[in-house]
């Protein structure tokens, strides 16, 4: 069975003992992400994931964003309890725009422990970040280095291998799909709640919720 045959419940020794890479701006970070990370590698054999929270994320210039040291703390907050989960600064730590293929060469290069670089990296998406796939920098160098795992994403019913297959022809054997998470969080659902005042119990980890309301984050009383 091919990477690109790939379905949730299956064998892929393709991606077995590989890290995958959850990167985005994680603002904050919510049970839609830890679901997806989890699945991910449980499905794929991964030997982690690597939570990237990106400082100032290239497709969100125009957009307020909470400051990256407290997302970077929500991140450590909300990963903590998985031993498979590790958080990095990659991003945060470099100046300016953060690009994932950028990340993805330093990891290779200088490999945090403890992960093999032989293994590879696979880095996850959901199919609503693929179909923006050729905006990114360098899309093609991006496939070259590493394989996508793509999640789907409620109200995108594309099809990650016909897609790849439309816009990267050839390069459908850098596709993984995952059969789910199919979750409806969303971010700014979570941020305009608690602006509101409402609950987001159960939409994020409790020590998240605690967090946000001690440092008044999104207008949520603390």
């Amino acid at each position: 069975m091919t990477p690109a045959a790939f379905r949730a419940g299956t064998a892929a020794p393709s991606a077995a003992g590989a890290w995958g890479i959850l990167g985005g701006t994680f603002d904050p970070p919510h049970y839609a992400h830890l679901a997806i990370a989890e699945q991910a590698r449980d499905a794929l054999g991964l030997a982690g994931v690597l939570f990237v929270p990106a400082p100032v994320p290239p497709h969100k210039l125009d957009r307020r964003i909470t400051p990256v040291e407290h997302r970077v703390a929500m991140v450590e907050l909300a990963t903590a309890d998985n031993p498979a989960f590790h958080v990095s600064r990659i991003e945060v730590d470099r100046e300016g725009p953060s690009y994932t293929v950028d990340t993805v060469e330093r990891l290779l290069a200088d490999p945090p422990r403890p992960w093999d670089p032989d293994a590879g990296l696979v880095f996850i998406l959901s199919v609503e970040a693929l179909i923006g796939l050729e905006t990114w920098h360098e899309p093609a160098r991006l496939l070259a280095e590493c394989r996508l795992a793509v999640v789907p994403r409620r109200g995108y019913p594309v099809s990650p291998l016909h897609w790849i297959a439309e816009h990267f022809p050839g390069r459908e054997d850098r596709i993984l799909v995952l059969d789910g998470p199919d979750l409806g969080h969303s971010a700014s659902g979570i941020r305009d709640r608690a602006a509101a005042g409402r609950s987001i119990r159960y939409l994020v980890p409790p020590e998240v919720e605690a967090y946000i309301r001690a440092h008044g984050l999104y207008g949520a009383g603390g």
